[in-house]
């Protein structure tokens, strides 16, 4: 086999590692920066065994883009390598037939399928005994003390006990303190020897930018982003904020796309082999980019928001310089980051009632439950559902197990560990403050991030803003830039999707199952903002929260959002969603809108006494029958016309859907919808 560069020689601890593996059947862990070439190590190791007869190796690999990565570069490196994944099912038992042939090397496959039945009893099972070397990339995942834990990872260690004894098991990775190292060692058992290499990056220049608003952060990456030299990643923490700036940054020309975990696998594609070929400018990314993705060339990495631990940070600027002498990675950080941190911290475990109502809805059926079924069943929120299962799912011996398309409760016993999950979350709450201290910090940043990385070596390294004593990058933004990027800001409207089908049988006694009847649907709506954002966001939330009277500012908007918008057919009168909290805030509000679009205002939406708040509904099901036990329509009120919704606060969408169903029923024309302000989760 061959690199295809004939100057390429072994970098330090590589060589080493191969002859471990292949010679002495070690049992490897291997911590060595982002870009010094793991992959390698497994490659020729795996090419090497297979010539002396050893069965595949199998690779377990956390990501999509991770594992395209690999293949690529196996097959570069002359190996035969195979991925079964969600992505390729039409393959998969052309590939399963390869296997048991002998012609694939290498099979990659995530840490998930490890739980699917049909793969560990057709692939698994049939190659177990055979299987020559067996590698965990990213392994830093097995630890749920490091930055990315995966619930899945777990399932490893019961793996290895189907494999054969002896063979050489390798794991990987570039971001493990002393505590991950030490917990993954404990998790992959006795006899791992780790090579340790230095994790600092010498190509890289960092800089900490503090701008507080997200018109500020925009503007600045307006102007800075076209003249920093070569093609990078801007990460941000939500979905939402990656879309927004890979918006803005279009509108202001810049080649710009946004990507996250979520997006149709060929568009995903697509967008790297863009940022491969230097046909965009920058990715704006979640997390979802990270990992495994390797462009040796990448000029920059910019933050858009502070992570939540220095460890994930240095993952994620790791991927820029590993093939240039220099390479810049810039944080920016706002005043949503700890809003943003401590929703990823306070989500992180499902709360012990969740667990027991999930434990609780399973036990009642002996048959098992769906996961709509389980959230008809309990005011539970549906990704906490999934994420109990999930947990529970990987215990061993498991108290919970899934057989398609039901979850279904074993007579194994759940004990609640409250003092792991206390450890743990104490611990994220000091890497949040870490961070925090890294973002103020006066000394180098890169020794910084090599001392939260337990590193050898962290001496100043001479090279970031605060070693060279001035900015890399400016830090000051014109006020004509932020003032055009809080006009975009205020400019920009989401979009209010129309349901089509009801939770289930959830609101069965209403008469209102499976499709929503076309003619009780609501039509497209609109949204004016995002709570809490630059935009008329923190304008709708002071007038909520605070004055309890929404400002002139935010009729005008929207009246002009309706105007330029032009709903059709046009409405006719308007109606209201009423507050529970301030009985006359969206009543006054939208009188005044009733009065600048010259519509008759109809008061005949009323609320139920006793009923809980919406926003305590938890799922789809809770949400959808707690609307319909709240809000009644009066039917002698409603006119026989299209007529224009408003509420202030817009979530789930279940309140704006039902009411719309009752006043279709009562002989409105088409409901058109409109919100203030959308406050989804993140």
């Amino acid at each position: 086999m061959g690199t295809g560069d004939p100057k390429a020689v072994f970098r330090e601890g590589q060589l080493e590692s191969i002859v471990q593996l292949v010679e002495s059947k070690k049992r490897l862990f291997v911590v060595q920066r982002t870009g010094w070439g793991k992959s390698i190590v497994y490659f020729i190791a795996t090419a090497l065994l297979r010539e002396r007869g050893a069965g595949p190796t199998l690779l377990i690999s956390p990501l999509l883009a991770l594992m395209r990565n690999q293949l690529l570069h196996a097959e570069r490196l002359g190996i035969r390598p195979a991925t079964i994944n969600s992505s390729n099912r039409d393959d998969w038992r052309a590939i399963e037939a390869r296997i048991r042939g002998g012609t694939i090397d290498l099979l990659l496959v995530s840490p998930e399928r490890l739980a699917n039945d049909e793969f560990v009893t057709n692939v698994l099972g049939p190659i177990a005994h055979s299987v020559g070397m067996f590698v965990v990339d990213e392994a830093h995942c097995i630890s749920d003390w490091g930055h990315d834990f995966r619930p899945d990872y777990r399932r490893i260690t019961r793996i290895l006990r189907f494999l054969p004894p002896g063979i050489p098991l390798l794991a990987t990775t570039a971001t493990a303190n002393d505590r991950v190292v030490e917990d993954v060692a404990t998790q992959l058992g006795s006899g791992l020897t780790l090579l340790r290499g230095p994790l600092r990056r010498d190509s890289l220049r960092l800089q900490n930018i503090r701008l507080g608003t997200q018109a500020e952060r925009l503007a600045w990456l307006a102007e800075q982003v076209p003249s920093v030299p070569g093609t990078g990643i801007i990460y941000t923490l939500t979905v939402r904020d990656a879309q927004q700036v890979a918006r803005w940054l279009k509108h202001r020309g810049l080649d710009a796309e946004a990507y996250w975990g979520d997006l149709d696998n060929e568009a995903r594609l697509d967008l790297e082999r863009r940022l491969l070929n230097n046909e965009l400018k920058a990715v704006v990314a979640t997390s979802a980019l990270g990992m495994g993705f390797d462009k040796r060339d990448l000029g920059f990495v910019i933050h858009y928001q502070r992570p939540g631990s220095v460890i994930h940070y240095y993952q994620q600027v790791g991927r820029a310089g590993r093939a240039i002498d220099e390479a810049l990675g810039i944080l920016l950080s706002g005043d949503e980051d700890d809003d943003i941190a401590d929703y990823f911290i306070n989500t992180a475990f499902a709360a012990e009632d969740d667990i027991r109502s999930v434990l609780g809805a399973l036990e009642s059926s002996e048959a098992g439950l769906t996961l709509d079924e389980i959230g008809a069943r309990i005011n539970v929120r549906r990704n906490a559902v999934e994420k109990v299962l999930k947990n529970l799912s990987v215990d061993s011996p498991a108290p919970v197990v899934y057989e398609k398309p039901r979850w279904r409760r074993t007579p194994n016993p759940y004990v609640h560990d409250g003092q792991r999950i206390g450890r743990i979350t104490t611990l994220r709450r000091s890497e949040q403050t870490r961070m925090s201290e890294y973002v103020m910090s006066d000394g180098c940043l890169m020794a910084f991030l090599s001392g939260e990385l337990d590193d050898v070596d962290t001496v100043p390294c001479g090279r970031c803003a605060v070693c060279a004593g001035r900015p890399l990058l400016p830090v000051t933004i014109s006020a004509d830039r932020v003032a055009a990027a809080s006009a975009w800001l205020k400019g920009r409207h989401e979009l209010i999707t129309p349901r089509r089908r009801w939770p289930g049988h959830a609101l069965a006694r209403f008469g209102w199952t499976s499709n929503i009847r076309p003619e009780l649907q609501m039509a497209e709506g609109r949204v004016l903002s995002v709570w809490g954002d630059s935009g008329w966001g923190d304008l709708v939330r002071s007038g909520k929260q605070l004055a309890h009277l929404f400002d002139e500012q935010l009729v005008m908007a929207t009246v002009d959002l309706i105007r330029r918008w032009q709903p059709a057919p046009a409405p006719a009168w308007i109606t209201f969603v009423p507050s529970r909290r301030v009985s006359d805030l969206v009543r006054n509000f939208a009188e005044r809108v009733g009065e600048a679009l010259d519509l008759p205002v109809v008061d005949c939406i009323s609320v139920r006494p006793g009923t809980p708040p919406q926003k305590m509904m938890l799922n789809s099901a809770q949400q959808a029958l707690n609307a319909a036990e709240t809000f009644m329509v009066r039917p002698d009120l409603v006119r026989n016309a299209p007529v224009l919704i408003l509420d202030d606060i817009v979530d789930s969408g279940w309140t704006l859907t039902v009411i719309a169903a009752r006043l279709r029923e009562a002989g409105a024309g088409v409901v058109i919808p409109f919100a203030l302000s959308y406050a989804g989760g993140q």
